[in-house]
């Protein structure tokens, strides 16, 4: 998913076989706890310590200071091969505070993919207080990512950015993401192994090593999918499951982005509502479409010239990045600081001197900066290990994008271009998990979402059988419970903590 700001990030969905196979792996899976082979892993003991590694971990510090606990947990790196080589996954532990009335564990992931967890467990603990009353409450970097065995390939930009006007600039997206794919040969021999299937089951060790039957699960944006992931492979061990702005797992992979620019142009026409209500304020427009048409010209102008903001510069390669931040949340906040972030760049567009505001510093400082800790590398490793590049053909993806200049124009050039999946060095080492299954479990998302589309929410509620889905209406943001990543609902917090505490579906399907 194109991101610039952490919480969206965070709140992606990055970020899409056989159903034969797929209808196989749910009875071998769930029986693989009683074979010799992986008996060793579920039986480990695990050593828990402090979080902190060293005096200038401060994540660690606060995790300490909260109360929690540390630790590496073993798994194989092929689970078709348990004897063979293995690799450690990170986590944390809150306790419930209420031990009383502690009802079990509950699995936490919020979604990327490539998100480190380990912190972001206290941070959901804070924002959800039944979860740390009822709770044990599990952080766990997934493979490869955060503390887990990490995978860097020392990329030198984070993203590949928009295909820009015309074949030229396309050709430059499709230099740097073969550029980008190979930096990652390095790592072949692990690449097929960083699918969420893995992680799925690295979850399961996990559950076992902890002694407990069954686990809870909390999953937003590609959270969801890795919820869905873990129930089709084991229906019998989840308890209570709550999936917050699902994702339809029949479309996740390296090109779920590239049908998502009408959902972020209809955010941007919501946005764009708002600040013609704030003309004097912004200087946008005094009617939506007044908005929409200087966003237009703003597109435009910098297709044809690249524009100097501060000491950064903004072209067509970056320009639909930025402006995708909007995103980030529909509250007045976010609005407010995304329209002075827009004011900025109409304003350079047409020649002033500007200063970017700071967030607009942060994410030009981040877009031009080199992907340091590997988290964008690793979110594709995920991404091209759960299903191969729709094409490996770059023609394919030029014909699509010039096929949606008219419908797609501000958006399509970035999310329709090629990815470092489409020069990928290794194949999936399984095909994508097909979900069809009765777990019950809790579903909540909003009918504006940007990223997890509403229509594609319908189709995981339709796939998980037994699902309750409560619906935000006319809300247009990514992630809706606990107001982690975008503003709160309280009917939605109502609903999601009624469950997690009685563990009591809703009786039908609610709207908030």
């Amino acid at each position: 998913m194109p991101r610039v700001r952490r919480t969206a990030a965070i709140a992606a969905a990055v970020v899409l076989a056989s159903a034969s196979l797929m209808t196989a792996c749910t009875p071998q899976d769930e029986s693989a706890a009683g074979d010799d082979g992986l008996a060793r892993f579920e039986h480990q003991k695990i050593a828990w310590h402090s979080c902190a590694d060293g005096p200038k971990d401060h994540e660690g510090a606060v995790l300490d200071k909260a109360g929690a606990r540390c630790a590496e947990v073993t798994v194989p790196l092929d689970y078709q091969r348990p004897g063979g080589r293995t690799i450690k996954v990170a986590i944390s532990r809150l306790r419930a505070t209420d031990t009383a009335h502690r009802h079990g564990t509950l699995l936490y992931n919020p979604g990327g993919p490539g998100v480190p967890v380990r912190y972001l467990a206290l941070q959901l603990r804070q924002a959800a207080p039944v979860l740390a009353t009822d709770y044990d409450v599990i952080g766990m970097d997934p493979r490869f990512v955060g503390r887990s065995t990490p995978l860097d390939c020392h990329w030198p930009a984070v993203s590949v950015g928009s295909a820009g006007p015309d074949r030229g600039t396309f050709e430059k997206t499709v230099k740097l993401a073969k550029d980008l794919a190979s930096r990652c040969n390095r790592h072949r021999s692990v690449l097929p192994y960083a699918s969420t299937r893995n992680t799925a089951r690295d979850m399961d060790v996990i559950r076992a090593a902890l002694g407990e039957k069954k686990i809870s699960y909390l999953g937003s944006s590609y959270g969801t999918y890795l919820g869905q992931v873990y129930t089709q492979l084991f229906p019998h061990r989840t308890d209570r499951v709550v999936l917050d702005s699902t994702l339809n797992a029949d479309d996740f992979g390296p090109d779920l982005t590239s049908a998502l620019g009408p959902s972020v142009t209809r955010v941007l026409q919501d946005w764009a509502s708002w600040a013609a209500r704030r003309e004097g304020t912004y200087h946008l427009g005094s009617t939506a479409a007044e908005v929409m048409n200087t966003v237009s010209e703003l597109n435009r102008i910098v297709n044809q010239t690249p524009i100097p903001v501060g000491s950064h510069t903004v072209d067509s390669q970056n320009l639909p990045q930025l402006l995708w931040n909007v995103t980030a949340g529909d509250s007045d906040e976010a609005y407010a600081s995304y329209s002075a972030d827009v004011r900025v760049l109409v304003s350079a567009a047409h020649g002033g001197r500007v200063t970017p505001t700071q967030t607009l510093e942060q994410a030009l400082t981040g877009l031009a900066a080199p992907d340091t800790d590997g988290t964008f590398a690793v979110q594709t490793a995920i991404q091209c290990a759960d299903r191969a590049a729709a094409s490996r053909d770059p023609e394919t993806y030029y014909h699509d994008i010039q096929a949606h200049r008219a419908d797609d124009a501000l958006f399509g050039p970035l999310t329709r271009t090629v990815t470092p999946c489409t020069f990928w060095p290794v194949t999936p080492a399984e095909p994508p998990t097909e979900v069809h299954n009765d777990v019950p479990l809790l579903m909540v998302g909003a009918t504006g979402d940007p990223a997890a589309v509403y229509q594609g929410q319908l189709a995981a509620h339709r796939h998980l059988k037994n699902s309750r889905l409560v619906t935000l209406r006319g809300a247009f943001r990514h992630t809706v419970y606990a107001g982690l990543f975008a503003p709160k609902s309280r009917c939605i917090d109502e609903a999601v903590n009624h469950y997690l505490r009685t563990g009591v579906l809703p009786p039908g399907d609610t709207t908030c």
